[in-house]
C-alpha cells in the first residue's frame, strides 16, 4: 500500500493526535516505516485488511523513511557517475557553460548558485577562500551530475514560460509553489530591496519587467545553463495583496534538465536566497 492509498483511511485533518504533523506524513510513516497504524483514533486497522498485515513496510516510521531515501539517492549518484565517465569534459565543457581543467586534473569548474563548483567522477566540491569541501548532500550531487550528463541542452530560446507550461509537470506544479515560490515570497514580503540584495549574492541581475507591473523581476543563472527568472510582486496592504512570487524557465529548459532535477534546482534557489537573508541580517 502506498500513502496516498493508506490516507485515505485517516480524517485528513491534519489534528495531529498520532504525533505527526500531518496525515500524509502519518501515512507516510506507515507504509514505508512501519509504523503503527494505530496511532490515529480514527483509523480501522482491521479495515485494512490481511495484505495490509503480510506486506513488509519498513521500520523506523519516518526516520525509516529518510533512510530509504538517502540509500536510494547515493545509489543513484553512483550510477550517475559512471555515466558521466563516458563524457569528454573538454569536449563537453563548452556547452555546459563550464571551464576545462586541462587533461592532468580533468575537472569541470562552474558556478552553482553563486557558489564555485569542481567535478569530477571522483566528486563534486564547492570551491572557498578556506579551500575545498565536500558537496555532501547527495540530491545536490545527482543535480550536478545530471546537469553535465544532458551536456547541456538546446539553444536558450529567450522565451520564459512557468511550470505548468512544461510537459509532464502537473504534479511539481504545487511542489514548486508551496517550497519554492511561496517561500520566497514569505521571505522577502515587504523586504524587495533585500531581496535585490541577496539575488546579487547569486549572480542575480536585474531585469525589465517587460510589462509584468512587477516589484522586481530577476534573473538567476542557478547553473550556467540554467537561468531562471524570479517576478516578485511585493505585498499591498491597502489592496489585500499579499506578496507573490513567480518562477519562469526557458521553454527548452527540459533539454537542459529533467524535471525532477529543475524542481530540486528551484528549491535549491529558495533555499539560498533565505540563508543568504539570514546571513545579511546578522551582519546588521
Amino acid at each position: 500500500m502506498q500513502p496516498l492509498e493508506f490516507i485515505k483511511h485517516t480524517p485528513k485533518t491534519n489534528c495531529g493526535k498520532c504525533g505527526y504533523g500531518a496525515c500524509l506524513a502519518f501515512a507516510a510513516a506507515v507504509t514505508k516505516g512501519g509504523e503503527d497504524p494505530g496511532k490515529c483514533p480514527y483509523v480501522d486497522v482491521k479495515g485494512l485488511g490481511d495484505e495490509f498485515a503480510r506486506a513488509s513496510r519498513g521500520s523506523g516510521g519516518l526516520s525509516g523513511v529518510a533512510g530509504l531515501l538517502d540509500e536510494k539517492d547515493k545509489a543513484l549518484v553512483a550510477h550517475l557517475k559512471n555515466k558521466v565517465r563516458t563524457i569528454n569534459f573538454s569536449s563537453a565543457a563548452p556547452q555546459l557553460g563550464c571551464e576545462w581543467s586541462g587533461l592532468k586534473a580533468d575537472l569541470l569548474r562552474f558556478r552553482y548558485l553563486g557558489r564555485d563548483v569542481t567535478l569530477s567522477v571522483a566528486g563534486v566540491f564547492f570551491s572557498g577562500k578556506d579551500g575545498e569541501y565536500t558537496v555532501e548532500d547527495p540530491r545536490d550531487q545527482i543535480l550536478l551530475y545530471n546537469y553535465v550528463y544532458y551536456g547541456g541542452g538546446d539553444p536558450l530560446t529567450g522565451v520564459w514560460v512557468g511550470m505548468e507550461s512544461l510537459p509532464n509537470s502537473i504534479s511539481k506544479v504545487r511542489t514548486l509553489r508551496v517550497y519554492c515560490e511561496d517561500r520566497i515570497a514569505g521571505l522577502f514580503c515587504g523586504r524587495e530591496d533585500l531581496l535585490r540584495k541577496c539575488a546579487a549574492k547569486i549572480d542575480g541581475v536585474v531585469q525589465d519587467d517587460q510589462g509584468q507591473s512587477c516589484s522586481v523581476v530577476l534573473q538567476i543563472a542557478v547553473l550556467p545553463r540554467l537561468p531562471m527568472r524570479l517576478l516578485f510582486w511585493d505585498e499591498e496592504r491597502e489592496e489585500g495583496f499579499p506578496s507573490r512570487v513567480k518562477i519562469l524557465y526557458d521553454q527548452q529548459v527540459l533539454s537542459v534538465l529533467d524535471i525532477e532535477s529543475l524542481v530540486f534546482a528551484s528549491e535549491r534557489l529558495a533555499e539560498r536566497l533565505g540563508e543568504l537573508m539570514e546571513t545579511m541580517e546578522l551582519e546588521g
